[in-house]
């Protein structure tokens, strides 16, 4: 039996999803999440054997940040992302987070079945029109040398809090002039350094200045 459980801000599609697996005889859904925090928390309860992943969920933690923190602390759970995106930059950085596979949202239901078994055995899925797409962009990447700009996969407010920090606004200020925690503010910059893959300050101001957030003054 293949424990799944389904990640997706949309009720409706977690309870439609839920009604099309039970039907198959191998499948269990587990578990449901609406956010990337709730993902974790059904992993670390229900072990399951496959996340079905949503990308885009603007009232939490998104599905690239927490595939990355599911796949650092529980390994063997396989994730599918399903996606609306049709976006190489997403498929990609995906991968690169430890995704098994993805699959659009509008693939036919038995697509999905197949998905889903062919990464519970260990091995990569990706949707047909994709696969062809990510050989070439990363063997685009091995020829050049080039490090794939993931601004795109930020949120708008991930995007606004690199632009605050990069000129210097502590996360106080930056909590009051966006309206949030100064929790949420860390937890948006934690985000927006795993998905540049930047490891210091440094590093973040250069590449808002590169973006042309910032200028000099």
């Amino acid at each position: 039996m293949i424990s799944i459980v389904i990640v997706d801000d949309h009720a409706v599609v977690r309870s439609g999803l839920t009604m099309l697996l039970e039907a198959v005889n191998d499948f269990s859904v587990v578990g449901e999440a609406s956010e990337g925090d709730e993902a974790y928390a059904q992993v670390e309860e229900k072990k399951p054997d496959v996340v079905l992943m949503d990308l885009s969920m603007p009232h939490g933690k998104d599905g690239l940040s927490a595939t990355s923190e599911i796949k650092k602390q529980f390994p063997g759970t396989q994730i599918l992302i399903l996606t609306m995106h049709d976006d190489e930059e997403y498929l990609f950085r995906a991968i690169e987070l430890g995704a098994s596979g993805c699959i659009l949202k509008n693939a036919p239901h038995e697509e999905l079945v197949k998905a889903i078994h062919q990464v519970a055995s260990g091995d990569a899925y990706l949707y047909p029109s994709a696969t062809k797409r990510l050989m070439e962009e990363y063997m685009d990447k091995l020829k050049n040398g080039s490090k794939m700009d993931s601004y795109r996969l930020l949120t708008d407010r991930e995007r606004e809090v690199l632009a605050l920090v990069a000129k210097g606004f502590a996360n106080k200020d930056i909590a009051q002039k966006l309206v949030i925690s100064v929790k949420t503010v860390e937890a948006h910059k934690a985000h927006v350094m795993e998905k540049l893959q930047l490891k210091t300050r440094p590093e973040l101001v250069e590449y808002a200045w590169k973006k042309g957030l910032i200028g000099y003054s």
